[in-house]
Order: C-alpha cells, then sequence, then structure tokens
C-alpha cells in the first residue's frame, strides 16, 4: 500500500510504501477510491510540529471497497461498497488502503459514485449528531421550530439544512455573505439567508425573522457567542463544533433557561463509548435518504487525484473559508 504522511519537522507530506495491514476483530481494510478535505485535517496538521517515529496520516472521511474484514465483522464482506469518517486517533484516509472500524463504517449510497459520496461522512456525522442528538430536535413534534445555522454554506452547514428542513420540518436561517453561497443554501433548503458579514441582530429585525429555538454553530464560536446569546430564543439551545481557546461565559443564557453544547464527531471512536455503532446505523440511514432522493451529495469541488500537490492545494483553499460545499480527491496516484 501506499501511504501521504506529514513531517511536521520538515512540513511537509511524504510519500510512503508500509506493508498492507491485515484486518482483525472490528476492522475492515478498505481500498479507497476517493476522499474529501476537511478543516480537521489542516488543523491536525498544523498542531504537528516534530518529526514522528510514524508519520501522521490525515484525513477523515472515505469512500471505498472492502478488501478483508476482521473476526468480528458481521454486517459487510468483501466487494462492498463503503463509507466512513474513521477514527481520529487512527491513521487516516490519505493512502492507497486503510482499517476502520467496521461500527462507525455505512454502506455508501447505491445512487452516488465513490466520489459523490466520499463528500458526505464526517459532515452528515457531524449534521446529524448536533441536531437529533445534542439539540434533540424531534422530527415528528419539533416542525413549528426554527434553526440557525452559522455558516450554510459549508460542509457541514450544506448537510445541516437539508437534515433540518427535509428530515425535521424545520424552518431553517443561513448565514451566507455571497451571492453564490446564499444561492446554494437557498437551492439546499434555506428558508432565509442573513449575512454574516453584517450585525446578524439587525439582518434578523430587518427581515423580521423569528428568535430561533435552535442554533448551530460552526464558524469561530468566540466570535459568534455574544450575538448567539442574543439571538437565541427563551428555552432555545445552541450548540457549536468549533472549540474556543478559552472558557464561554454562559451567563448571558441564564435568565432565557437556555442551553449551550458541543459536538465533536469522534467522540463515540474516540472513547469507544457503548454506542460506538450508532455511527454506522446513521451513515445507513443517510444512505436511505439519498437513494430516496431526499438529501443530495455536498460535493461541488473535485481536487484531482489524491497526492501531495493536490492535498496541499485543497487544504490551502478550505483554511480560506471559502468553499462552498466539499472537495474531494479520487483514485491514490501519490505525486
Amino acid at each position: 500500500m501506499k501511504t501521504i504522511g506529514y513531517n511536521g519537522e520538515q512540513s511537509e507530506f511524504i510519500i510512503q510504501t508500509p506493508p498492507t495491514p491485515l484486518a482483525t476483530g472490528f476492522d475492515l481494510l478498505v481500498k479507497i477510491e476517493a476522499i474529501a478535505i476537511n478543516p480537521a485535517d489542516y488543523k491536525v496538521k498544523n498542531s504537528i510540529k516534530t518529526a514522528q517515529d510514524q508519520l501522521r496520516i490525515l484525513g477523515w472521511d472515505a469512500s471505498g471497497i472492502v478488501e478483508a474484514a476482521g473476526e468480528n465483522v458481521s454486517q459487510f464482506s468483501v466487494g462492498d461498497h463503503v463509507y466512513y469518517a474513521g477514527d481520529i486517533t487512527r491513521p487516516g484516509c490519505y493512502a492507497s488502503h486503510q482499517l476502520v472500524d467496521a461500527r462507525i463504517v455505512g454502506k455508501a449510497p447505491k445512487t452516488l459514485n465513490f466520489t459523490q459520496s466520499a463528500a458526505l461522512p464526517l459532515t452528515s456525522i457531524t449534521a446529524w449528531e448536533a441536531l437529533f442528538e445534542r439539540l434533540k430536535i424531534n422530527p415528528s413534534k419539533d416542525q413549528d421550530k426554527t434553526l440557525l445555522v452559522i455558516g450554510g454554506a459549508g460542509g457541514v452547514g450544506s448537510i445541516a439544512i437539508q437534515l433540518a428542513k427535509k428530515v425535521a420540518g424545520l424552518t431553517v436561517i443561513a448565514t451566507a455573505s455571497r451571492p453564490d453561497s446564499r444561492l446554494w443554501c437557498m437551492n439546499l433548503g434555506a428558508n432565509h439567508t442573513v449575512d454574516h458579514s453584517k450585525d446578524i441582530i439587525e439582518e434578523f429585525a430587518k427581515k423580521s425573522l423569528p428568535a430561533p429555538d435552535y442554533i448551530l454553530c460552526l464558524n469561530n464560536t468566540t466570535q459568534y457567542f455574544p450575538t448567539l446569546c442574543k439571538l437565541i430564543a427563551p428555552q432555545g439551545m445552541i450548540c457549536s463544533i468549533v472549540e474556543t481557546p478559552e472558557p464561554l461565559d454562559l451567563m448571558p443564557l441564564f435568565s432565557k433557561s437556555a442551553g449551550f453544547v458541543w459536538e465533536f464527531m469522534f467522540t463515540r471512536s474516540m472513547h469507544q463509548t457503548k454506542d460506538i455503532e450508532k455511527q454506522g446505523f446513521l451513515l445507513n440511514k443517510i444512505s436511505e435518504l439519498i437513494d430516496k432522493g431526499t438529501l443530495k451529495t455536498t460535493l461541488q469541488h473535485k481536487g484531482g487525484k489524491i497526492s501531495i500537490k493536490n492535498i496541499n492545494q485543497s487544504l490551502i483553499e478550505i483554511e480560506k473559508g471559502q468553499r462552498i460545499g466539499k472537495t474531494v480527491l479520487t483514485t491514490f496516484s501519490g505525486e
């Protein structure tokens, strides 16, 4: 097999050719057909400052074909088409092959190709967990409520808008600052957009929008938190996926009896929680919704083959924060 590992001391990616690992226990050996690039990739990359005995393999979004399965795996067979986000504590998907825990893997949508499927796992798990497990939105009871998505046109926002609108039946307000990102959000199902480059509170007042019952913050929690506290409806809930350098002051939420919760997609795999298999079930549910036509892939940019050059270029573009939807690379080529 081939891998692309990151050397922090030299600040560069390096191709390696380690032996192809054996699948044991709950693991699948997957031949990778496509990977998506995420903010998690450059955040981990930027945290690596020294050389390591084994170069860190990044990447947490992939689709591919099962080549082997461990003795504890019963839900997959050799030849199955799968997709997954993986485990941040294990080697990632910048590789030709990868070992991944079968319990956090789903069968890829039948109506999508590998490139389209690879755009979905990490963001779908994040959005689903944030909406239905952290914010505890109930699709059968909460159709009269409103969700504000901070960063609607990004990877997580793009699937969160669809889930909130088409699965939960909420009124969805998304932030977007450019004509193309506003159009993208509206086409995904957002009822309204507000410009986050302006004062969001003034934008709400100008458009006579209701105070949101739920807020999903997908960008710069520290910057937006004071605004979110002012906007949230009494007894509402805020969820963020972006860590903060300093503790948040929750007191502004006190008089509203409002709450705040974090969503971190890697919690189940990192802590080997008793319900770890829920991520596999969740991905299978996303596949069903895709194949029914309820949801659609958020693929927006094809970055070429899986190579050092294309990974570097994609990471630069993702870190700028201007990309709409997801960026996917296909077929390992190395250099």
